[in-house]
């Protein structure tokens, strides 16, 4: 389970602290799949990137199974079992799409087992497993064999900032497969930072993050009325009402 308690995060701007998480605090159970969404700008990828130890807040603590991992750096929480899938996919030059299946699963991979990873995020496996990962892959590309590697390490705590962007119509339809299938089979939470209705569908649960706050909290038949029955600037979670 993950655990934030009153936790806060600023940035300088203009020679002066701009607060953008404010005393957040929240949970993720056990096998729970969770959706944050809210109004952009609102401070949600950068509650993800907190969470996964990009960021460090100026307060507050983050639990793990109840163990203190606030000062703990992105690789120790790695470590710990926390992957976190960036908005935009990074890059690396020199090193085979088989190469970063084997380095998330922890051992050598042979191409076939690396193959089965990429199937199930609806690569054609010979097509890619020798691929290396560089400009020739698009961002669509980057970001299904991203979530192979989530795939391959199987971690306690997976979280996701906006894996719709920069997908197709196909692509975005497997997405959902894909985290219905991690959702039933993985032993681990996930947390998705999403606006895309079809996702919000699928969530256990439902966080909306707006100027930085928690506003709503519940189950999707809870929430989902009130996003969608409105305009975003006139939703009362938006606006922090009750």
């Amino acid at each position: 389970m993950l655990e934030l308690k009153n936790v806060s995060f600023q940035v300088e701007e203009n020679g002066a602290g701009k607060e953008i998480i404010k005393d957040v605090s929240l949970t993720v159970e056990e096998k729970e799949m969770v959706v944050i969404t809210g109004p952009n700008g609102g401070g949600k990828s950068t509650l993800a990137k907190i969470i996964a130890g990009i960021e460090k807040p100026i307060s507050g603590q983050i639990l793990l199974d109840g163990e203190d991992i606030t000062q703990c750096g992105i690789t120790e929480r790695a470590n710990k079992g926390i992957s976190f899938a960036f908005q935009q996919p990074v890059r690396f030059k020199g090193l085979t799409v088989k190469d970063l299946i084997s380095m998330a699963a922890g051992k050598q991979l042979s191409a076939a087992s690396a193959c089965e990873y990429l199937v199930e995020v609806g690569l054609c496996a010979k097509d890619y497993v020798n691929r290396e990962i560089n400009a020739s892959l698009s961002g669509g590309e980057l970001k299904r064999i991203e979530i192979a590697m989530i795939l391959a390490r199987g971690t306690r705590l997976s979280i996701f900032d906006e894996p719709e962007a920069g997908i197709d119509l196909w692509s975005f339809k497997n997405l959902i497969q894909v985290f219905e299938k991690m959702h039933d089979e993985i032993n681990g939470s996930i947390v998705i930072i999403s606006h895309q209705e079809r996702i919000l569908n699928i969530a256990d649960r439902i966080i909306v993050i707006a100027d930085g706050s928690v506003r709503a909290s519940g189950k999707k038949e809870e929430i989902l009325p009130e996003l969608f029955s409105t305009t975003a600037g006139s939703c009362k979670f938006y606006k922090g009402e009750e």
